[in-house]
């Protein structure tokens, strides 16, 4: 999915308000910045199949999540935001297996694939993955408040080019050269987890205590 890892993270942040928006992008993302990397080395591929196990298999992932959670837990000492954090990196893996044709490996070496293939068809890519990015855009916009404008303008600006990106994506795909899509996807995502990093401090958490 696109949007749906960023839909996650907002959500995940509204669960747990502790955790930084920042952090929690960066934690459901992992598996694509691992993979950056991991095409600009020629280790892993989109191009003219996708094989992405290092990264994006359930057993490595777990394993990224884990480090991330541990790290997290090392300097934060919260382990509820610590599990929340691992189950975002998890999720990742979860979302692409619902969106991807069956390409999402379970482990290295291993021939078995997943896949619900969810991006074969527009109209439920529209409505699935984008009635949950819908929602989760709600979700935080409404737990959250703009410390400035720039907390309004700042994240509906984001939010509408997050969407088009999304769009392109599923129109395009990615771009078949390895070390362009490494370089261009490490570049625009990091961005992006700069930007959440910079609204957790422009619009912080105010939901009421029940």
């Amino acid at each position: 999915m696109g949007v749906g890892h960023f839909a996650a993270a907002m959500v995940a942040k509204c669960a747990e308000p502790r955790i930084s928006l920042g952090t929690a992008t960066l934690a459901a993302m992992l598996a694509d910045f691992v993979a950056f990397v991991l095409l600009i080395a020629g280790v892993e591929r989109f191009s003219p199949t996708i094989k992405i196990p290092y990264s994006h298999g359930l057993l490595t992932l777990s394993l990224w999540g884990a480090i991330f959670a541990l790290v997290y837990f090392a300097i934060r000492k919260t382990p509820r935001a610590a599990w929340i954090l691992f189950a975002l990196v998890l999720s990742h893996w979860l979302l692409d297996a619902i969106s991807h044709p069956p390409d999402m490996a379970i482990a290295p070496g291993l021939d078995a694939r997943v896949g619900l293939g969810l991006w074969s068809s527009l109209p439920w890519t529209l409505a699935i993955e984008g009635g949950f990015w819908i929602a989760a855009v709600i979700i935080y916009y409404r737990s959250t408040k703009a410390r400035t404008r720039a907390g309004v303008f700042g994240f509906w600006i984001a939010a509408a080019l997050l969407t088009w990106l999304w769009t392109v994506n599923i129109r395009k795909g990615t771009d078949p050269n390895p070390v362009r899509a490494g370089i261009g996807g490490f570049i625009v995502f990091g961005l992006f987890v700069a930007w959440a990093y910079w609204m957790n401090r422009a619009r912080p958490v105010v939901i009421a205590s029940r």
